[in-house]
C-alpha cells in the first residue's frame, strides 16, 4: 500500500511482526501451504498490497501481505507464479477482508483474481468517527496504542530480491489490522454509527472500477500553453507514442519522458531529429536513441488534415470546475454554496467529513442543473449518483431546503 511520509505518531514502537518478517512466498506449493494454514485460521482476515506507483507502467501488485488468527503472517510475491494463486483466492472466498483504503488495494488484488465477499475497510471507519487523521499508522496508534515503524511506502516494490527492511515495512502493515478493525468496530457500534459504515463498506466492495477518462493526453501537465491545434495534434501523438513505449517497458510514463519535454517539443515543432535532440531533456543518450520514435510522432500530427486535429478544449466530463460558476451560471453558484452550508452543519453534527456525507460529484451536479425540487427528488437524484441510503437519510431534507 503506497502511503505518503507522514508524521511520527505516539505510541508504543512496534519495529517488526511478533513473529518476524517471513520469506516472500513465490511457487506453487508456498502458495498451497499459505492455504491450507488460512484455512486452518479463524476470524477476519487482514490484507495489503504493494505496487510501483511512479515507477512501474503497471498498476499490479508486486507484494501481497495475509495475516490470519491461527494462520499466521505471509507475504507473496505473485510475480512469476500467478496461476500459482488459485488455493489462496479460494481460501480466502466467504471470508471478510479488512483492509485500510481498500479503493487502493481492491482493483490490483482483482487484476490478480481475488474476490472479496465481505469487506471492512478500516480508513473509511475512521473517517465515519471523524478521526482528524485516518492513515494507518495514525490509527493504528489511536485505536491500538502501538506505534508502526514506517517508511518505505513509496518504494519501487517490483524490486527483486526485495531487501528485508522493506518485507518488514510492508509486513506490519497487516500485523495490527484486525485489531484496528476489532476496535473501530467497538466504537462505531457505540457511536451508533455502525449500519453506516456496513453500508459503506458494501458500496467500496461492489462498485467497479472507474471508466477510463476520455482523452488522457488532455491530463498532460502544461498542457494549457498550447494555444493551436496543431500544438495539441503534436502533444497528443507524442503522448501516444510515450504511452506504447511505458506499456512495453513496463515504465511510468514520466520516467519515459517527463510531460514537459512533451509539450515542449508541440511548442517547439523541430523538423529534424537534430533540432529535437537541441531541445532539454530529448539531448541525453537515452532520448537520442528513441529520436526516431518522437519525430516519427511529430511528424504524424504535422501530415494530419485539420479535420482530425483535437479540438482546443476537450469534452465536457461532467459540470464545469467550481470556479467557472460565478460568470456562467451564478444561480448555480449560489445553490452550490447554500447546500455547502447546509451539508457543514449536519457535519459538525454527526462528526462525519462533509466528504463522506454525500458524494462531492453528486453535489455538484445536483446545484447545476437544478432539475429536483423537494425532498423526495432531491432523494431520486442522489440514489442515481450513488449516494448510499444513510447519506440521503441525513442529507436529503437539508439538501432540498437548501435548493430552495
Amino acid at each position: 500500500m503506497a502511503k505518503a511520509a507522514q508524521e511520527p505518531v505516539p505510541g508504543i514502537p512496534l519495529t517488526e511482526p511478533a513473529e518476524g518478517v517471513p520469506e516472500p512466498l513465490t511457487t506453487v506449493a508456498e502458495f498451497a501451504e499459505c492455504a491450507a494454514a488460512l484455512r486452518r485460521g479463524t476470524g477476519p482476515i487482514a490484507l495489503d498490497t504493494e505496487r510501483a506507483s511512479g515507477f512501474t507502467y503497471s498498476s499490479r501488485a508486486y507484494l501481497i501481505q495475509i495475516k490470519r488468527t491461527g494462520s499466521g503472517l505471509f507475504l507473496l510475491d505473485p510475480i512469476h507464479e500467478p496461476e500459482g494463486l488459485a488455493p489462496v483466492i479460494e481460501a480466502l472466498r466467504g471470508v471478510e477482508w479488512v483492509l485500510h483504503a481498500a479503493d487502493q488495494d481492491l482493483p490490483c488484488l482483482r487484476d490478480d483474481g481475488f474476490v472479496c465477499d465481505a469487506l471492512f475497510d478500516t480508513e473509511l471507519a475512521g473517517r465515519l468517527l471523524g478521526e482528524p487523521r485516518v492513515n494507518l499508522a495514525a490509527m493504528t496508534s489511536e485505536f491500538t496504542g502501538y506505534a508502526l515503524a514506517k517508511g518505505h511506502g513509496a518504494a519501487d516494490w517490483s524490486t527483486r530480491p526485495l531487501p528485508h527492511d522493506w518485507l518488514n515495512y510492508a509486513a506490519l502493515d497487516v500485523e495490527l489490522l484486525v485489531d484496528l478493525r476489532d476496535e473501530a468496530y467497538e466504537r462505531l457500534d457505540a457511536a451508533g454509527k455502525l449500519p453506516w459504515a456496513l453500508e459503506e463498506f458494501e458500496y467500496a466492495r461492489t462498485r467497479p472500477d472507474p471508466a477510463p477518462k476520455p482523452d488522457p493526453w488532455r491530463r498532460l501537465s502544461g498542457l494549457s500553453t498550447l494555444r493551436t491545434r496543431r500544438q495539441l495534434g503534436r502533444a497528443r501523438e507524442l503522448w501516444l507514442a510515450r504511452d506504447e513505449m511505458a506499456e512495453q517497458r513496463n515504465v511510468a510514463p514520466g520516467r519515459t519522458l517527463p510531460d514537459a519535454a512533451i509539450v515542449n517539443a508541440a511548442a517547439k515543432n523541430p523538423t529534424t531529429e537534430a533540432e529535437l535532440t537541441a531541445l532539454p531533456v530529448f539531448g541525453g543518450p537515452r532520448m537520442r536513441r528513441s529520436a526516431t520514435r518522437w519525430m516519427g510522432a511529430i511528424n504524424r500530427a504535422n501530415a494530419l488534415p485539420d479535420s482530425a486535429l483535437p479540438p482546443l478544449h476537450g469534452p465536457r466530463n461532467g459540470v464545469p470546475a467550481n470556479n467557472r460558476w460565478s460568470k456562467s451560471n451564478p444561480e448555480a453558484a449560489e445553490r452550490l454554496a447554500r447546500v455547502r452550508a447546509a451539508l457543514s452543519e449536519i457535519s459538525e453534527e454527526v462528526q462525519v467529513p462533509v466528504e463522506n456525507l454525500l458524494p462531492p460529484d453528486a453535489v455538484r451536479q445536483l446545484c447545476w442543473d437544478d432539475t429536483a425540487h423537494g425532498r423526495d427528488q432531491v432523494d431520486a437524484a442522489l440514489a442515481a449518483s450513488g449516494a448510499r441510503s444513510w447519506q440521503r437519510d441525513l442529507t436529503a431534507r437539508a439538501v432540498a431546503d437548501a435548493l430552495g
